[in-house]
């Protein structure tokens, strides 16, 4: 069957597999969140900024 050389070779692979599976979860779910986050906060500024210039333009 396995050596305990193998064993300890397996379960070292089997951890750094783990680790990426759940790293990918972690960020194909944050990273939209994040970049959509950031899109709301430029436009949020953009609108603002407008809003700003239009008061100016009118007084």
């Amino acid at each position: 069957m396995f050596e305990f050389d193998q064993y300890l070779g397996f379960l070292a692979f089997i951890t750094i597999l783990s680790i990426g599976f759940w790293l990918m979860f972690f960020l194909v779910g944050i990273i939209p969140y994040w970049i959509g986050g950031a899109l709301t906060e430029e436009f949020k500024d953009r609108k603002r900024k407008k809003k700003l210039e239009q008061e100016q333009i009118s007084s």
